[in-house]
């Protein structure tokens, strides 16, 4: 086994994660599973493979920041249910 049921029950506490006696011995051989499938993972060459960050290819899309003209605060204060001269009125959140 790669990993022990000691390294398991400190990292369960380092998580701050309650387990109980008989949860250790099978989240082990889970664990246990899962790194030995990164091992494999890690035997494949990937020399002449690119890095991604994202499975599709994305364009940033963001746009350039322009002046527009905005709403009157009047009409923006028009539907409101509840509102001053200038803002919203909303309830006190604490």
């Amino acid at each position: 086994m790669r990993i022990s049921e000691e390294q398991v029950m400190q990292v369960a506490r380092l998580a701050r994660l309650e387990l109980a006696a008989d949860e250790v011995g099978p989240l082990t051989g889970q664990l246990d599973e899962i790194l030995r499938y990164v091992d494999k993972l890690n035997e494949l060459d990937t020399t002449d493979v690119a890095p991604v960050t994202h499975a599709l290819s994305v364009v940033n899309a963001f746009r350039e920041d322009e002046v527009t003209p905005s709403l009157p605060r009047a009409e923006a204060l028009a539907n409101a249910p509840l509102a001053t001269e200038a803002a919203f009125v909303v309830p006190k959140v604490i």
